[in-house]
């Protein structure tokens, strides 16, 4: 399975696990180091993305489109 196809898969999987209308969490890492975390919001089906930088305070985006969220992560974490 490809790295960008490993990302989706996880996001589809946070999608069906919010049930009940509470937010579901997922992080990604690199070596150990996370890079960002995701945010699932099933009111609105929308995604957030945290992104951590060094030294920085991190960066919120939101997101309506599941590709394009992949698309985000994948760049992160190349």
């Amino acid at each position: 399975m490809s790295q960008l196809q490993g990302i989706l898969t996880r996001l589809k999987s946070l999608q069906e696990q919010a049930t009940g209308g509470e937010p579901m969490q997922r992080f990604f890492e690199v070596n150990g180091e996370r890079k960002c975390q995701v945010t699932f919001h099933p009111k609105n089906e929308t995604f957030e993305l945290e992104v951590y930088y060094d030294k920085e305070k991190p960066k919120r985006y939101q997101f309506d489109n599941i590709d394009m969220i992949t698309i985000e992560i994948f760049d992160l974490i190349q």
